[in-house]
C-alpha cells in the first residue's frame, strides 16, 4: 500500500486516501481516463523535454515538476542548455501561467482538493542575477504560489523550490519570500524552518550503490532508512536524483520513507504508482 507523505510547511500530515481530481482541460494524450489521481510521491525530472510540458505531468497526476531556467535578456527561458533554448518557451508561458489556469478553474488547487503542487526551478544560471528575476516575476504570482511573510507562511497552490545555482542567502534573508531552498545532505540535520528548506535532494550514486540489481543490500537499506528519518524528523521531504528508472528500486525507495520519486518515464512511474494506491491488489 502506498504511503501518503507529509506534505505541510513543517507538520506531518496523517495518512489520507489520495482524491481524485478533473483532468486537465485538453489532455488528449497520456492516461485514458475520466479523473486524474494526485501522485504525491511522483516528480516529473527535467519535465520541459517532454512532447507537452507540464500538461503531459498533469495529466498522470504527478504533484512535482522540474523545469531549468536560465537568465537571458531578462527573461527565464526553459531548457536544459544555452545552445537549446528558445525565445517565447519563458517559465511563465510553459509552468507559471497554465498552473494559475487550472488553479483558477479547480477552486484553488490544481487538482480540486489536491495537495500543493512542488514546481522545482533548476537555476542554470549565475544564481545571484537569476533569483532576483525570478523573484520579480513570481511576485505577480500571489495567488497561486506559497508565500512566506515575517516568518509566517501561507501555503499556495503551488511550491516554488529552487535548485541547482540557488541563492541561498538572499532567499533566507527575504522578509516576504516566494520560494523556498531545495536543500542538500549537510541540510539533514538543519534547525532552518522547512517553509525554507522543504526538501533535502541527493545525486543517489552518491549516496548508494546498489542500482536495482538482486536485493538492496541491508546496510543500505538501512543507512537509507536513518537518512530519511533524520530529513522527516525536521519536517523535510526526500528526493534523490539519477536513481535507477526501475520498479524494484521505486518498491525500496517507498518502503524506507523517500517522498518523491524522480522519474522521466512518467508512464511507467505513473502505472507502478497506481498499483499500490488504497484499494488496489497490486500489479
Amino acid at each position: 500500500m502506498l504511503r501518503a507523505p507529509s506534505f505541510g510547511f513543517g507538520a506531518a500530515v496523517a495518512a489520507a486516501t489520495f482524491l481524485a481530481c478533473l483532468a486537465p482541460a485538453g489532455a488528449g494524450e497520456g492516461p485514458r481516463q475520466e479523473r486524474v489521481v494526485p501522485l504525491r510521491h511522483a516528480h516529473a525530472h527535467n519535465d520541459y523535454e517532454h512532447k507537452r510540458p507540464l500538461l503531459d505531468a498533469l495529466a498522470h497526476g504527478f504533484c512535482s515538476v522540474e523545469a531549468d531556467v536560465f537568465l537571458v535578456e531578462g527573461e527565464l527561458l526553459v531548457g536544459h542548455a544555452r545552445k537549446g533554448l528558445r525565445p517565447g518557451r519563458t517559465l511563465e508561458k510553459l509552468y507559471l501561467d497554465p498552473l494559475r489556469q487550472r488553479a483558477r478553474a479547480n477552486g484553488g488547487r490544481v487538482y480540486r482538493d489536491g495537495p500543493t503542487v512542488f514546481l522545482l526551478v533548476d537555476v542554470k544560471s549565475e544564481a545571484k542575477p537569476t533569483y532576483a528575476a525570478l523573484d520579480r516575476v513570481l511576485a505577480r504570482y500571489g495567488d497561486l504560489v506559497s508565500v512566506t511573510r515575517d516568518g509566517k507562511s501561507r501555503p499556495g497552490a503551488v511550491t516554488v523550490v529552487v535548485s541547482g545555482n540557488c541563492d541561498r542567502e538572499a532567499i533566507t534573508a527575504q522578509k516576504v519570500r516566494r520560494a523556498a531552498i531545495d536543500g542538500r545532505p549537510p541540510d539533514l540535520d538543519s534547525t532552518a524552518p522547512a517553509h525554507l528548506i522543504p526538501w533535502v535532494s541527493a545525486r543517489w550514486g552518491a549516496l548508494f550503490r546498489w542500482q536495482g540489481k538482486g536485493p538492496m543490500p541491508e546496510a543500505e537499506r538501512a543507512r537509507l532508512r536513518e537518512y530519511v528519518a533524520r530529513a522527516h524528523k525536521h519536517g523535510r521531504l526526500v528526493r534523490f536524483w539519477a536513481t535507477p528508472e526501475a520498479p524494484a528500486v521505486w518498491e525500496e525507495l517507498l518502503a524506507c520513507g523517500v517522498d518523491l520519486l524522480n522519474t522521466d518515464r512518467l508512464d511507467e512511474l505513473w502505472r507502478f504508482l497506481l498499483d499500490r494506491l488504497p484499494g488496489k491488489s497490486g500489479r
